[in-house]
Parts: structure tokens; C-alpha cells; sequence
């Protein structure tokens, strides 16, 4: 089955940290720009981090910005995100998934590109 594989989430305090993974399965990453995304219970779900697979390109959404950094590796071929100080508010379901319509990140991004969804990781974070 092509999808992508998350791992990684966790109950942790807040400030904390935590490295979640996206294990591409069935595809590779080289051919695609990946997104964390994350929802929250009762939200819609929202681009967290994007990375280029053919220039490095990396979007952050502003509240993430400073705490959170994207990175990948073809070789593994996964996507990681390293989240630190983090927040209450940064508990959610984390996802990962491909867009099939580009290889650059530019801005924030757009949900029906994506595919190759996973089922989540929870990620938690107690005040």
C-alpha cells in the first residue's frame, strides 16, 4: 500500500520535545514535497511543516516558527520533525503526506494537493 508511515508522537510536558517520523512506504521521497500537518480534536486539520524534495525548500506556519525543523532524508527515505518547547496547544494528530502536484514548498499549503496520507501519530502536550 502506498502511504506514508508516522511515528514518534507521545505524552510529554510542556517545553518539551519530541521527533516524529514519516516513513514513505510505496513511494519515494525524492519524487515529492512532503507536509506535517496536525488536527486538533473539534479543529480542521492545518500545514504544520513542508519540505521541498527538489531544492529543500521549507514552509513553516507561524506557530511553529523557531520551535519546530523539518528535514528529510532520501537515503531513510523519511521526513522528520523535530518539535521542541512545546506548547498545550501543540496536541493534535500529526500527519504526514505527499504532494503530487509539486516538488517546491512555497507558502502554506494546500490540502487537496496532498496523498499518500498516514493514519497519525497523537502527540500530546500537558500544561
Amino acid at each position: 500500500e502506498v502511504q506514508a508511515v508516522e511515528s514518534g508522537g507521545g505524552l510529554v510536558q510542556a517545553g518539551g520535545s519530541l521527533r516524529l517520523s514519516c516513513a514513505a512506504s510505496g513511494f519515494f521521497l525524492r519524487d515529492y514535497a512532503m507536509c506535517w500537518f496536525r488536527q486538533a480534536p473539534g479543529k480542521e486539520r492545518e500545514g504544520v511543516s513542508c519540505i521541498g524534495s527538489s531544492d529543500g525548500s521549507k514552509y513553516y506556519a507561524d506557530f511553529v516558527q523557531g520551535r519546530f525543523t523539518i528535514s528529510s532524508d532520501n537515503y531513510e527515505n523519511t521526513v522528520y520533525l523535530q518539535m521542541n518547547s512545546l506548547k498545550p496547544e501543540d496536541t493534535a494528530v500529526y500527519y504526514c503526506a505527499a504532494n503530487l502536484m509539486r516538488t517546491r514548498v512555497s507558502g502554506r499549503p494546500v490540502i487537496h494537493e496532498y496523498a499518500y496520507w498516514g493514519q497519525g501519530t497523537q502527540v500530546t502536550v500537558s500544561s
